[in-house]
């Protein structure tokens, strides 16, 4: 035994002093470079989501208040300054305290294995505020491993000791021999690059503070205090020794001595015992260590931080950091190593998830009993018209199937491709408008017309919503009524190639089949290409959808900005004023399907598109305010499943009333500055055409009188002489007069 203890402390005398090999990387603790919390923040500096493996804040040895480090000394390591690493007066306590009984009893049973036999046999403590660092930095798995009743080191001398001694305590003393060696080297280390031992000590400490847990997801002293006493760290004086001495108890450890409601006996006597340690030793008087052991523990009932929900911005920035810097990760941000900030303002993506979950709920209470409660789903863009910086963007409900949204959920505003229906119309004018043979004066036919149906011979005849025809109508009044017949005919004239080219001349990247239905949105793209296109047709710039701002590192480092380059769009400013004019004829042309947004109740100039798809699955509106100032709102309403809405379910009725909110609120509170108005030639030009509507030939026009202006009508169809028909897409506000077309009888 004498032999075999003299080889054991040869060796380990060795290890610890001796042997430099496989040492961990200093280099990133000498730097101070722990993980701390990554956030993402809007435009104007407001947190929209902390990110962290570990809730941390760095504090500096000059934060810590020289209360809290007395605490940390007293019921820690009162040697701390003067040791190098390892306080060999403590070897003395330890011996103490081994289990003489339990080793004797080992060694008569030796080669027997039970549990009992396996029991810890040295005692647990002990160690510097060096040691524990280091065994949180460098030693966490040997740690976690420690307590386990398989031998973790294979050395012929690690198995002997396990027959005498058990596998559970050669484990331990491996990781505390360890633990002592890096203990010794990194504050070696430590004191050749800060040049005194005096200021390694105090970066040790600093360190020692930031890092160690303090319960409840919570690292580090400053944390803690924000956590327990809703005060940061450095507002505590020598009156909060009784705060400062329960974080310290905490820090032994926190599993015992975090303060909660359950347990505050063993709480209260961890701190009084600190505070009278503190007392011993000179750092409070025995008058103040009286009077603080008398004051109650309180801390702080705990609120979630209010920060504005956000998951699909979340997930957006996210994949755009990944694809954006190749040299930064996800990682980097969990460790708060970097900072993002977005183009998202906080006050229009609140607004427009209240907008979404608003719309959802009034679809919901259309269809009570239909089973779509909580199922029907949603998704809002907002895009400032001069850059294309992300504003807002709500990938869904909050709540989904009785789950609350999270940043990895399907984002429907960039993952999601569905059919645009009639929203793809105004890129089928514009492709029209680009070939100089048409203009809003046009006379064009909404008359029965066909189309090739897939390879076989047959054909697909192509109705319009209100299952009518209106003959030679001008081409602003069939974008405004959303003639289907009408946009296939131009296709057919143009060809489905133009209407291509004018796509991807608005920023849409995803491939449009080349088929002529195109034109009534068969083809699929994402709800943010398609609000791109329309704030491209706004604005007249090109340029691609973008939400981080800039990226910041610790040290204040701007390692990205947004440097989005953009350019004009490519298309005749003529062929862009007429679809400008068009698309905001949509909403002043009595019988536009989005008139409803023509009212007082509105008093905001906007053009835009509803959009509606087959057995109506899908419900959309996308619009814009006018020019580079304004902004673009797109919204869509449908199932995932793809099931259909229901019967009239189109975009005026269940997506419209969203983009309403969210451009009435965002414009109402001054959060995207005055709205833009459009040109008055161009609205002249729309007052002329509605002048010349009320006074023209009375054998094609009649106005007809309906409720006093600012009364609601309810979606229906009114019927009169020449099957006269109303827009029925949508309940609306009338302004009086409502001039309503005669429509011609077909054969």
């Amino acid at each position: 035994m004498a032999a075999v203890t003299a080889v054991f402390a040869t060796a380990v005398l060795y290890h610890v002093y001796f042997d430099r090999s496989n040492l961990p990387d200093l280099e990133g603790f000498t730097r101070f470079e722990f993980p701390t919390v990554g956030g993402i923040y809007d435009a104007n500096g407001q947190l929209l989501k902390e990110m962290a493996t570990e809730s941390r804040q760095i504090t500096q040895y000059r934060e810590i208040p020289p209360i809290v480090r007395d605490a940390i000394l007293a019921a820690e390591d009162k040697n701390f300054f003067s040791h190098s690493g390892v306080d060999y007066s403590g070897f003395a306590r330890m011996f103490c305290k081994i289990k003489f009984g339990h080793l004797i009893g080992r060694l008569a049973k030796m080669g027997s294995r039970d549990s009992a036999n396996n029991s810890a046999v040295f005692p647990q403590g002990g160690s510097t505020i060096t040691q524990q660092l280091v065994r949180g930095c460098f030693l966490k798995a040997m740690t976690a491993q420690e307590n386990s009743d398989q031998l973790r080191h294979g050395q012929l001398l690690a198995r002997l000791l396990s027959g005498v001694i058990g596998a559970r305590t050669v484990n331990m003393l491996a990781r505390k021999v360890e633990e002592i060696r890096l203990s010794l080297w990194v504050e070696g280390q430590m004191q050749k690059h800060f040049g005194s031992k005096r200021r390694a000590k105090e970066e040790i400490l600093a360190r020692y503070a930031s890092s160690i847990y303090m319960g409840n997801g919570q690292y580090g002293f400053a944390k803690g205090a924000e956590y327990y006493f809703g005060r940061p760290l450095g507002t505590f004086t020598v009156e909060d020794a009784d705060k400062a001495a329960l974080l310290a108890g905490v820090a032994k450890s926190a599993r015992y001595y975090a303060p909660n409601a359950s347990e505050t006996g063993r709480v209260l006597q961890r701190r009084n015992q600190t505070l009278s340690l503190m007392a011993a030793r000179g750092f409070i008087s025995p008058d103040q260590a009286r009077g603080a052991k008398q004051r109650p523990i309180e801390v702080v009932e705990q609120h979630k931080e209010k920060i504005i929900e956000a998951s699909a911005v979340v997930g957006n920035i996210l994949d755009e950091l990944t694809s954006r810097q190749s040299e930064l990760s996800v990682t980097d941000l969990r460790l708060g190593r970097i900072e993002v900030y977005s183009t998202v303002d906080a006050g229009v993506q609140q607004i427009a998830n209240q907008a979404l979950e608003r719309g959802l709920l009034l679809y919901e209470s259309r269809h009570a009993g239909a089973g779509a409660g909580g199922l029907v789903q949603g998704a809002v863009v907002v895009l400032r018209n001069s850059d294309a910086g992300i504003l807002a963007e709500t990938g869904g409900r909050q709540f989904y199937k009785d789950r609350s949204s999270a940043y990895s959920d399907l984002n429907r505003v960039t993952k999601s491709l569905r059919q645009p229906g009639s929203a793809m119309k105004p890129i089928v004018y514009l492709a029209a408008f680009r070939e100089g043979t048409f203009n809003l004066a046009t006379v064009v036919p909404d008359e029965p017309i066909s189309v090739a149906n897939g390879r076989q011979q047959d054909v697909k005849w192509i109705s319009n919503y209100d299952g009518g025809f209106e003959g030679m109508i001008p081409l602003r009044m069939a974008l405004a009524e959303s003639r289907n017949a009408v946009a296939i005919w131009i296709t057919g004239k143009i060809g489905v190639s133009s209407v291509l080219d004018t796509a991807r001349s608005l920023g849409i990247q995803t491939p449009l089949r080349p088929y002529v239905t195109t034109a009534l949105g068969a083809s699929e793209v994402t709800l943010l290409e398609l609000a791109n296109a329309y704030r491209t047709i706004a604005s007249g710039i090109l340029v691609q959808p973008y939400v981080i701002r800039k990226i910041v590192r610790n040290s204040d480092e701007v390692m990205a900005d947004s440097g989005r380059e953009s350019s004009p769009i490519g298309v005749d400013s003529d062929a862009l004023s007429l679809i400008q004019e068009g698309l905001r004829g949509v909403v002043r042309v009595p019988t536009g399907t989005a008139h409803a947004l023509d009212s007082p109740g509105f008093p905001l100039a906007v053009m835009g598109k509803t959009g509606t798809t087959n057995q109506f699955r899908d419900a959309l509106f996308v619009g814009s305010t006018y020019g580079p100032e304004g902004i673009t709102v797109a919204v869509r309403i449908g199932f995932d499943d793809n099931r259909s809405l229901g019967r009239d379910e189109t975009g005026a009725r269940a997506a419209l009333p969203v983009f309403r909110e969210v451009m009435l609120k965002a414009y109402g509170e001054k959060l995207v500055g005055r709205a833009p108005r459009f040109p008055a030639e161009m609205e002249q030009h729309i007052d002329e055409f509605l002048k010349g509507r009320v006074t023209g030939d009375a054998a094609a026009l009649t106005a007809i009188a309906l409720p006093p202006s600012g009364t609601a009508v309810s979606d229906q169809r009114l019927e009169g002489p020449g099957n006269i028909d109303v827009d029925p897409h949508a309940s609306r506000t009338w302004p009086l007069p409502v001039i309503i077309r005669t429509i011609p009888r077909l054969p």
